[in-house]
């Protein structure tokens, strides 16, 4: 019997790539997958934000997981850039989404013995949804930066982040959405100067890290728009009743929840949340906002890999 399956000699012939088919209500695409380190203990699964743009900004775990001896896989969800991009809005659905996660789980031979889903932003929601359906298969679960409530998230953005904007720059903003201009550079200029190095990325635009920029760049609007809406100072589309919040009780698994002080987030509901799953933990990054895997690196990663290592060391998962 040969040491490796045949999956993992796949995996090393072509750097860790996996191309893996998966079934839609439209016919079968492809997905892709790369798996990184190899340790049958601890797997965790990468789940990118959007919904639409890519793993690539999540390239930072790079610089910690190896050192970690953690195995980890990115995946860029149907609809992402590395992966099938079919023109069919109706696929962008949530209950979709975690029908492709859990074929994609199996493909990669994850289970409850080895396999931590993360989630960040949009991935957090689809972690949420996969937990309260599939949470047999997990041994561990982390949410980071997103709360489990749309409604919630926007009350935030309305009552505490868009009162902090600059009065004018927030009016025009408001203005050129109401008219639908996002095409606009003026529209971008502002939400960047105003919005996102204040609670996406607290760096100078100049210098955001260059896989931040890349999957920005690779955002697919056409899933990300009908699912989380055009507007950049909160949520709408198919997602805006989303909330998950009473149901977080059931979910028994270890889970982390991660949020920071300047996120898009609001980390008191973030808290809550931690404390309403059974064996859930909350981390805080103070130095951190929506993308506090860059600017509070350390602290976040530092929370995040003590987490997965308590969790690798439990012989039997609780469910």
């Amino acid at each position: 019997m040969s040491y490796f399956d045949s999956s993992d000699r796949c995996d090393r012939l072509s750097g860790g790539v996996r191309m893996i088919p998966i079934q839609t209500p439209r016919g079968p695409f492809r997905v892709w997958t790369k798996r990184v380190g190899n340790n049958p203990r601890i797997k965790v699964l990468l789940l990118h934000g959007g919904p639409g743009v890519s793993h690539e900004y999540l390239e930072a775990f790079d610089s910690y997981f190896p050192g970690a001896g953690i195995e980890y896989y990115y995946y860029d969800q149907l609809g992402s850039h590395y992966s099938d991009q079919p023109d069919l809005p109706e696929l962008w659905d949530l209950a979709r989404f975690v029908e492709e996660l859990e074929q994609v789980r199996l493909a990669l031979s994850l289970d409850r013995s080895n396999f931590i889903l993360f989630g960040q932003s949009w991935g957090g929601i689809l972690a949420i949804e996969y937990a309260l359906k599939y949470q047999e298969h997990l041994k561990g679960l982390v949410i980071s930066n997103m709360m489990a409530s749309i409604p919630a998230y926007n009350a935030y953005a309305e009552s505490i982040l868009m009162p902090q904007m600059d009065p004018g720059a927030l009016a025009e903003i408001k203005a050129l959405e109401a008219a639908g201009d996002y095409e606009n550079p003026r529209f971008m200029d502002l939400l960047i100067r105003h919005h996102y190095v204040q609670h996406v990325l607290r760096m100078p635009h100049d210098e955001w890290p260059e896989p931040v920029l890349r999957a920005f760049k690779h955002l697919n609007p056409k899933v990300y728009i009908p699912m989380q809406g055009p507007s950049e100072l909160g949520a709408a589309g198919k997602l805006l009743h989303w909330d998950r919040t009473q149901d977080l009780a059931s979910i028994t698994v270890p889970a982390l929840v991660i949020g920071a002080r300047y996120d898009t987030m609001d980390p008191e509901h973030l808290r809550m949340m931690a404390g309403m799953m059974p064996r859930g933990a909350y981390w805080d990054c103070p130095e951190g906002s929506h993308l506090a895997l860059y600017d509070d690196q350390v602290r976040y990663f530092s929370g995040l890999i003590g987490f997965i290592e308590k969790v690798a060391a439990e012989k039997e998962p609780s469910v």
